[in-house]
């Protein structure tokens, strides 16, 4: 059985919808007979994906809406139409990312995009429908995605890392809030993909690597894992087993730990150290 707020006639709010996982979670949660809003800012996607949701859910049972995620006004307006059309939210995936790619004195444009879209998306969603979603009295979900960038912090895309590690931190904030909100039946999620083949790790290929998992594989094992109760819905792929990944966070955990150099995994000084660590030495 599915998680019980995932149930035909709820409603599911997908921002970042248009595309990759956040379209694949739509289409599932349409699947199940779910009302569908999803909310981007590629119009003509939303229109092209409109009528694909259409197919399965039936017009009257899904709603676009092109939003920017950055700007708390415009995730306002969203929830407000929502519940002037569907009555209210039961699933609310923060979903919508950018990954321009960013250098640590690169233009702060670059920079204030980025957080803007990845952090303060999902603090606008989660503060802006939260308080509707728990007045309801219904169960109910809270997903946002975040990244295993988020918690190894590798080098070479620090805005990224930034915005997804202060998503970690906010999540598990929200989840904390929650639990000791009396009466409240919404529950917080972290889904961290693992490399999942869409338009923001395509980086001009036109065919899926080997490696990555689809859209669609990552949402039946987000929404398998969520049935099972995870709070960190941590994905594998096809060339990163769970085990490794444990391994990685538990060393990034351990530059503080045991005080060496920040991301010492990447120090030429520890990489028989780490490379020892993985293999369980």
């Amino acid at each position: 059985m599915p998680h019980p707020a995932i149930a035909e006639d709820n409603v599911a709010v997908i921002t970042g919808g248009a595309s990759g996982i956040g379209l694949a979670a739509a289409m599932a949660f349409a699947r199940a007979g779910m009302k569908v809003c999803i909310a981007d800012v590629d119009r003509r996607r939303l229109a092209e994906v409109a009528t694909k949701l259409s197919s399965i859910a039936g017009p009257a049972n899904v709603m676009t809406s092109a939003v920017d995620v950055s700007k708390a006004e415009s995730v306002t307006e969203l929830e407000h139409a929502v519940r002037d059309r569907f009555g209210g939210t039961d699933i609310l995936m923060n979903n919508a990312g950018i990954q321009p790619g960013s250098t640590l004195f690169g233009e702060p444009d670059n920079w204030q995009r980025v957080i803007g879209v990845n952090m303060w998306g999902i603090i606008n969603g989660a503060r802006i429908f939260a308080p509707q979603m728990i007045a309801r009295r219904r169960c109910g979900l809270i997903i946002n995605t975040g990244s295993k960038q988020g918690i190894t912090t590798p080098p070479g895309d620090p805005a990224y890392n930034v915005s997804k590690a202060g998503v970690k931190a906010f999540t598990e904030a929200l989840q904390h809030e929650l639990r000791n909100t009396k009466d409240c039946q919404i529950s917080a999620h972290l889904l961290i993909p693992g490399f999942v083949f869409t338009g923001l790790t395509a980086k001009g290929r036109t065919e899926k690597p080997a490696g990555a998992w689809t859209p669609e594989q990552t949402v039946d094992f987000m929404i398998a894992r969520l049935e099972a109760g995870d709070f960190y819905i941590l994905c594998p792929d096809n060339d990163v087993p769970r085990a490794l990944d444990e391994k990685r966070m538990q060393w990034a955990a351990g530059d503080i730990v045991e005080n060496r150099p920040p991301l010492s995994r990447w120090h030429p000084g520890y990489a028989d150290a780490f490379a020892k660590f993985v293999k369980g030495g």
